[in-house]
């Protein structure tokens, strides 16, 4: 079941423009997608990875921090020293843990303002001392407006609604469908005269 899931969000990354190898010229790196696209409301998740060609201390220290907006932008998340901006609050999600390579970082609850680039940092205590690089380009985040599906509908009151064959199977009205059909501003016609 792993290996599935591992396919499919090789698979997803690869579609979403993921920069894979980008930096294998250092032979370290964080690898996460070109570009994302969410929508206003709803949540997104940033795939990240990450190699390094030291050997790690006894005590790795592993932890991943994000900026957002460039290079050298403002920390958003620090795993450790535990810190979320204020601007998420509540609303970033790191799915990872020390030792793996991989992980996700999770934004809810999106909003206009998100509309920026992410960038992965990665710190970590190798043999030859502590070790940080991060994502050069980075994930250009796109943020669309949610589509409204409401409108309004005629408004009628229950009263007006005949509600002739509403009834359940002991002969009583059920009033929940007489709700339903003062609610919604129709019914069917063999229900309605």
């Amino acid at each position: 079941m792993a290996w599935i899931l591992l396919l499919l969000l090789s698979a997803t990354c690869l579609q979403a423009g993921y920069s894979t190898g980008s930096n294998r010229v250092n032979g370290f790196g964080v690898n996460q997608p070109a570009h994302l696209s969410g929508v206003q409301g709803g949540s997104i998740e940033i795939p990240f990875s990450f190699y390094y060609p030291w050997e790690l201390a006894e005590d790795p220290q592993m932890s991943i921090h994000w900026r957002w907006k460039n290079y050298h932008g403002e920390f958003i998340y620090n795993h450790t020293p535990p810190f979320i901006l204020e601007h998420f609050k509540n609303r970033l999600i790191l799915n990872w843990t020390q030792p793996q390579t991989s992980g996700v970082l999770r934004i809810l609850n999106l909003k206009e303002k998100d509309q920026i680039v992410y960038i992965g940092r990665v710190r970590l205590n190798t043999r030859e001392g502590m070790k940080e690089f991060q994502s050069i380009p980075g994930t250009q985040l796109t943020i669309t407006r949610a589509i409204s599906t409401t409108r309004q509908s005629p408004s009628i009151t229950a009263s007006a609604v005949t509600t002739a064959g509403l009834e359940d199977t002991e002969g009583q009205r059920n009033p929940s469908l007489v709700n339903l059909v003062a609610t919604v501003g129709w019914c069917w016609p063999q229900l309605c005269s």
